[in-house]
């Protein structure tokens, strides 16, 4: 069994010496964890099959469900890609280093686990200079999907990530809490109009305003669909309790729903828990002043909200609530996003 150090990291200046020690397992195929601007990852030279295979080992991850290429500079990508479009170079120089992740045809210089078989390979260049030190340092491009548990609630911080993984991975750098929260936007560009794989970090009508044509790719029911990016399997990011999505906006709407679901558990002797808006916090603290309630920010900020979504949904499970309760944020930016996570985390989704 191994032992897990944490090492603290300057997130705007990293020092150095603390990158190169995670630079060196990296390159000794070992696996690291680190902060990048959306979720923790967990990450191993992308060229080494036997080094990525210790990620889906850590994580228990099925070997079904690709892996993301993270890059230090957009230069890079005719390392790990061929056939490289012209719309995927625009949309390097206009969204990288960012959230942005790019499914493009892959080179033979990928090892087929991280794509998990499939001709192509996503990719992207992460905002953070953490993770850009150490994939410089390393000189490789690192795989990485997010470092915790598969299926579970992603890590936005070094402890998170030590929760889930203490001594499965040897070292975790701490860089302190991602900034925006949710998992970068994959978007396949071997097709026209290119799809929306998986929403996140930059926002459909961003991508449609740059664009022009973006569609979303609709999941499909049949058992044996394949899985074509990262954060497409039906059951993900779940909590341990039950999460009960209400698929409403309308305050009007959801509240009512809140009594009946709140009523109907309290009567058969359940913790609950609630992750909710600044705007709701009276009506729950008149209502049910007992239960565990925790605000993710206002209702026009959701960029906090899906930046507090991750950590909200793994402090309930700390205080050991059976059940969670949430609302529906809307389509816009990073709405999209939010919803998607909570459709794939939820129980049970109730629209409304």
């Amino acid at each position: 069994m191994k032992k897990t150090t944490i090492l603290t990291v300057n997130s705007i200046e990293p020092e150095q010496e603390i990158i190169d020690q995670a630079a060196s397992l990296i390159q000794n195929g070992q696996v690291v964890a680190f902060p990048t601007e959306t979720v923790y990852g967990l990450g191993a030279n992308a060229f080494d099959s036997d080094a990525v295979e210790k990620i889906f080992i850590a994580k228990g991850r099925p070997s079904n469900d690709p892996l993301i290429v993270h890059l230090a500079d957009a230069m890079d990508l005719k390392k790990v890609a061929i056939q490289i479009p012209e719309m995927v170079v625009k949309l390097g120089e206009k969204f990288w280093p960012g959230p942005l992740t790019l499914v493009v045809p892959k080179a033979r210089s990928i090892p087929s686990n991280v794509t998990a078989g499939l001709d192509t390979v996503a990719v992207r260049v992460p905002n953070h200079p953490v993770a850009l030190a150490l994939i410089r340092t390393s000189q490789t491009p690192i795989a990485a999907p997010s470092a915790n548990k598969f299926s579970g609630v992603s890590p936005t911080n070094a402890q998170h990530v030590y929760q889930d993984l203490k001594n499965r991975i040897s070292l975790i750098l701490d860089g302190g809490s991602t900034s925006i929260g949710v998992e970068s936007t994959v978007l396949d560009c071997t097709c026209w109009p290119p799809q929306v794989l998986r929403p996140g970090g930059i926002s459909l009508e961003d991508l449609r305003a740059f664009l022009g044509d973006v569609g979303i790719y609709e999941n499909s029911d049949n058992e044996n669909k394949v899985v074509l990016s990262p954060g497409m399997l039906d059951k993900h990011y779940s909590p341990k309790a039950r999460l009960y999505y209400f698929l409403s906006t309308d305050p009007n709407n959801y509240q009512t729903f809140f009594v009946n679901s709140i009523e109907k558990e309290l009567k058969a002797s359940q913790k609950i828990g609630v992750l909710t808006i600044q705007e709701d916090k009276d009506w729950f603290n008149q209502h049910y002043p007992d239960i565990e309630l925790i605000i993710l920010g206002e209702r026009a900020n959701l960029n906090q909200i899906a930046s507090n979504l991750y950590a909200g949904l793994r402090v309930l499970d700390e205080k050991n609530v059976d059940c969670i309760f949430i609302h529906d944020f809307g389509t816009q930016g990073v709405g999209l996003a939010i919803r998607d996570r909570l459709i794939r985390a939820a129980s049970q989704v109730i629209e409304i």
